[in-house]
């Protein structure tokens, strides 16, 4: 598990340090800052198509072999762009298509680098490695993107590329020498599913079915979805407050990121505590996200919102964190990776109508305001996925349970 962590740091400072130069690039290439959000949404855009594809092919296939290609694929494609940059060929419709097949790869690559982590450690520690994953993304981010604004300035854009396409090269190179903990053999009377949902493990709509039908994951896809569209995207959201309102610049902004990194660390640190997450945890962790968004909105000046910041952070970290351990520990193992490519179907989805919706919102109602309605309407909507969640219970011990009821295992 050390050398995995540390694999993937590595490859979370190469990922981070290519985005940078991507933005880069494609402003050089064009000025314009549609086109840099649409070089994104190319390499998004295959996870809304092929999401639940690419989780059956992780279901069929070891996830050793499966990452392993993945992480080689990726390496290959970002060493030819960073070639194509060099040479000065690289055209903006050739980088959409770069990424395009970038986003298909991932579309495998990520599943099976999730449930591969996670056999690397006893089943009751799944949490805390999940929990450690979040983190290396997080100090990846913050020291990729230290990176990317050095390495571009001193050698090019194409040197971040090759950069990327070496730290995958890291990841692919540790797979061979990794050890999976031993497993418990499967207990042929435990539940594997819940009542009503498919269980056929040749289908790729099953996962999908199990996803809907399961009274504990039901709800996680509500909470994203609605805090995906009007919260979370804090980088546009709390940018527009700094550079408008608060009327702070670059490095004041700069100040607010590095608040929610650190934010970000601490709240996967609370979630990997966890011995088991549970949907109530999720629904509270986003209420305070809610709550400190509604909070921000108002902040009458920098500092109060470089404060709020860090809880807020923390508290989107949390319930990220615990969503992610769920879904990789509730459903029935040989579809784990089904499920997972379904979440990818469904976050791609919400993660691309989220920043146009909230950016409409902020602009019609003004930042602050559109914070506070934002912040407002996720607390509402996660109140009544709380009243309304429905387990079999009155209302009233539903809620008095609703933070230390324990969630059914299934698998």
């Amino acid at each position: 598990m050390r050398w995995w962590a540390a694999a993937n740091a590595v490859s979370n400072i190469g990922t981070w340090m290519q985005l940078i130069a991507q933005n880069l690039l494609v402003l050089e290439l064009t000025g314009s800052v549609a086109m840099t959000g649409l070089s994104l949404s190319a390499q998004a855009a295959p996870g809304l198509l092929f999401g639940m594809i690419g989780g059956a092919v992780v279901d069929k296939w070891p996830h050793r072999l499966v990452a392993g290609a993945g992480q080689i694929g990726l390496a290959v494609v970002a060493f030819a762009t960073a070639a194509l940059a060099a040479l000065g060929v690289l055209s903006v419709p050739l980088l959409l298509m770069l990424g395009a097949v970038s986003g298909l790869i991932a579309t495998m690559d990520g599943p099976a680098s999730s449930l591969l982590g996670n056999a690397l450690v006893p089943e009751d520690e799944v949490p805390s490695a999940i929990a450690l994953g979040s983190i290396v993304s997080s100090v990846g981010r913050l020291v990729g993107t230290a990176m990317a604004g050095a390495t571009v300035a001193l050698v090019g854009i194409p040197a971040a590329y090759l950069a990327n396409g070496l730290s995958f090269l890291a990841v692919a190179g540790c797979l061979p020498f990794l050890r999976e903990a031993p497993r418990p053999p499967a207990d042929p009377d435990v539940v594997v599913a819940p009542a009503g949902a498919a269980t056929d493990a040749g289908g790729v709509l099953a996962a999908l079915h199990f996803l809907l039908a399961h009274r504990s994951l039901v709800p996680l896809l509500a909470v994203g979805a609605i805090a995906g569209v009007l919260g979370r995207n804090y980088s546009m959201s709390l940018a527009a407050l700094v550079t408008g309102p608060l009327e702070g610049g670059p490095g004041a902004y700069g100040a607010v990121g590095v608040a929610l990194a650190v934010g970000g660390i601490g709240g996967a640190l609370a979630a990997g505590r966890l011995d088991r997450p549970r949907t109530g945890v999720v629904l509270a962790a986003a209420a305070a996200a809610a709550v400190l968004q509604v909070l921000a909105g108002l902040s009458p000046l920098l500092l109060v919102l470089v404060v709020l910041a860090v809880p807020m952070a923390a508290a989107e970290a949390a319930a990220e964190t615990a969503t992610a351990s769920m879904l990789q520990t509730v459903p029935p193992e040989r579809m784990r990776g089904r499920v997972l490519g379904a979440w990818r179907t469904a976050s791609t989805g919400w993660g691309l109508a989220g920043p146009p919706a909230l950016g409409l919102l902020l602009e019609a109602a003004g930042v602050r305001a559109g914070l506070v309605i934002g912040g407002v309407v996720v607390l509402v909507a996660i109140a009544a996925i709380a009243v309304l969640r429905p387990d079999g219970t009155p209302l009233r011990t539903r809620l008095a349970a609703l933070l230390r009821r324990p969630e059914p295992a299934y698998g």
